[in-house]
């Protein structure tokens, strides 16, 4: 089974055998998806091309031949004007066709694949937990209380945000109007269901700073030395520190290319979630909607 997850800012491959639930091969590209979407409201040209050279590159690793391919794209293909004909190029080029599925679906794959990785960490949750999964143009924010779920995704994502201020300090000024809707989901889903025990975060952002703070960059990252780390606010703070004085080279050795001004944008508005979530620590897992929906495909034979 191969899984496919097109992003706002990341393209994500996983093959998986689907008898062992063994990852054979992972593959992730810097893409930019969303890269100007803010301003354009279309997929760009070189976006585009960047995506079909990810997805050859993958090719070349992978037999895509020999395996089912389920392929989705997320909240940049869902709102630019021009995604159907960059969908269907791209399956001109590659021969990958790919789904848009909406924030609904997006948000229960990925917890279906945070909760198979909370098991095989062993982490039990007494109560419940909420689930960050800050994108490229789009977040999610859920809430699982055993088989009871909660989730909702937001137009509100690392790319849009990083293009739509300047710097940091206008975003973080602006950035609590922004929240308001998340803020009100938050507190009325806390009063309506219970306390939460732990926050679990997922996507670029948490997986970047947890990388750097053991002291891994781009090329060396190792998700089974991530998944199940805890971060607190004083760790986001250092790792930030690190980034803004670090030069461009640095910076792209350290999270990836065109990535250094996402992390810190997404460090920020992690900050500011967990916040209205009342902590300021959670726990760190690197799987994501690319392995929830190879968990799915293989659930459901596609494998």
């Amino acid at each position: 089974m191969i899984a496919i997850d097109l992003g706002s800012n990341t393209l994500r491959v996983l093959q998986m055998d689907c008898n062992s639930g063994e990852f054979l091969y992972e593959y992730q590209k810097i893409v930019r998806t969303a890269d100007n979407l803010i301003h354009t409201g279309i997929i760009s040209f070189e976006a585009k091309e960047r995506i079909i050279e990810a997805i050859k590159e993958a090719a070349s690793h992978i037999d895509f031949s020999k395996d089912n391919i389920k392929a989705v794209t997320t909240e940049a293909m869902r709102v630019a004007k021009n995604s159907s004909a960059v969908l269907e190029e791209i399956y001109k080029q590659t021969g990958v066709r790919f789904e848009i599925i909406d924030g609904d679906t997006e948000a229960r794959l990925t917890i279906s694949a945070v909760i198979n990785r909370l098991k095989a960490l062993n982490i039990v949750v007494q109560n419940g937990f909420a689930m960050i999964d800050i994108g490229g143009a789009s977040t999610e924010v859920a809430f699982i209380y055993g088989d009871d779920t909660v989730a909702k995704s937001f137009s509100l994502g690392i790319v849009t945000l990083a293009q739509a201020y300047p710097n940091l300090t206008i975003l973080k000024e602006a950035l609590p109007k922004r929240l308001e809707p998340i803020a009100k989901y938050i507190k009325s889903t806390i009063h309506e269901k219970s306390d939460i025990d732990i926050v679990v975060a997922t996507a670029g952002t948490p997986t970047a700073v947890a990388a750097m703070k053991i002291g891994l960059d781009f090329e060396t990252y190792e998700a089974s030395l991530i998944n199940g780390m805890k971060l607190d606010f004083a760790d986001m703070d250092e790792q930030l520190e690190r980034l803004l004085y670090m030069s461009e080279d640095m910076r792209e050795a350290a999270v990836g290319t065109g990535r250094s001004d996402l992390i810190a944008t997404g460090i920020v508005l992690f900050k500011a979630l967990l916040r209205l979530l009342e902590t300021n620590e959670c726990i760190v897992v690197d799987d994501g909607l690319r392995e929830g929906v190879a968990l799915e495909g293989c659930k459901n034979g596609e494998g």
